[in-house]
């Protein structure tokens, strides 16, 4: 109702910043935000504190859209070029590069307040490492065919800066975590990569999914099956029950659904598996939480 009573040039901007920073697709906020919270309930032993969920879903929300930002900022001149992006508001003009600039430090700003103000030391140094690889991140895939990796990286370091905020230590139950969900975001940014790919190979963009080629699918899956045994060796060393392992085989059938879906590699098969990768992260949670409730 505020919206509509704005003017039509004011509406279509905040419509604009809206598209820039994925407001409207939620989908990377929610792949970044269940590790998060994996890690905060294992810290945490079941009952994280209040603050630190408010602090850092907001910081998930936070950094993911100023990720964009300065993903669409690298991205500008190549994204007309790719049927998916070209239509984005900085490729088109319709926001200014500075803009894109601006909101990514303006966001990366009120993260890093949020840390100095609500965590301790430990976190507050980790977060350098979170902001440098959120940086990085976009202009990988010009110079190595693993951008996937340093997207991978970028994704899981909310889970050493989360169990740091809730036990002000790491652990290697932390790293496992760490490295589980680098191996997961590489599955699933590469199945994203294969709906671009024709377009990414005319025009040099490089990518895991050109890499692997017509063996995609294949190294898909050994990724998908390692985060599925690393995050069983998680289950053993923290002593979860039957309902983590549950959660766990739930993942492990939804990435079964995911290779049918990408079955022929087509675009539409393709980005749905990459979608419903949101419901695996989910699943490992609800167990998380089930298992430690009871």
């Amino acid at each position: 109702m505020l919206q509509n009573a704005l003017p039509d040039p004011v509406q279509a901007r905040l419509a604009d910043y809206a598209r820039l920073l994925r407001i409207d697709r939620p989908i990377g906020s929610l792949l970044l935000l269940w590790p998060t919270f994996w890690a905060l309930w294992l810290a945490g032993d079941g009952s994280p504190s209040i603050a630190n969920v408010i602090i850092f879903t907001l910081g998930v929300f936070f950094m993911r859209a100023a990720g964009c930002a300065i993903n669409d900022f690298a991205d500008r001149d190549w994204d007309r070029h790719v049927k998916r992006t070209q239509d984005r508001p900085l490729t088109t003009g319709r926001i200014q590069s500075w803009e894109a600039v601006a909101l990514f430090l303006g966001l990366c700003l009120v993260s890093f307040l949020m840390v100095v103000l609500f965590t301790n030391r430990l976190t507050l140094y980790l977060s350098f490492g979170g902001a440098l690889l959120a940086f990085i991140y976009p202009f990988m895939k010009r110079y190595t065919h693993l951008p996937q990796l340093f997207l991978g990286a970028a994704f899981s370091w909310a889970i050493p800066m989360a169990w740091a905020a809730q036990a002000n230590e790491l652990s290697q139950l932390t790293w496992l975590l760490f490295t589980a969900n680098v191996l997961w975001t590489v599955a699933y940014d590469t199945l994203y990569a294969m709906v671009d790919r024709d377009d990414d190979l005319k025009i040099g963009i490089k990518s895991t999914a050109i890499l692997f080629g017509e063996a995609d699918r294949a190294i898909i899956g050994i990724l998908q099956a390692l985060v599925v045994l690393i995050l069983v060796i998680v289950g053993g060393q923290a002593e979860l029950g039957a309902f983590w392992y549950l959660g766990v085989a739930v993942m492990a059938g939804l990435f079964a659904y995911h290779q049918y879906l990408a079955r022929d590699r087509a675009r539409e098969g393709c980005f749905k598996a990459f979608l419903n990768n949101n419901w695996a992260g989910f699943a490992v949670f609800a167990g998380l939480v089930i298992d430690q409730l009871l």
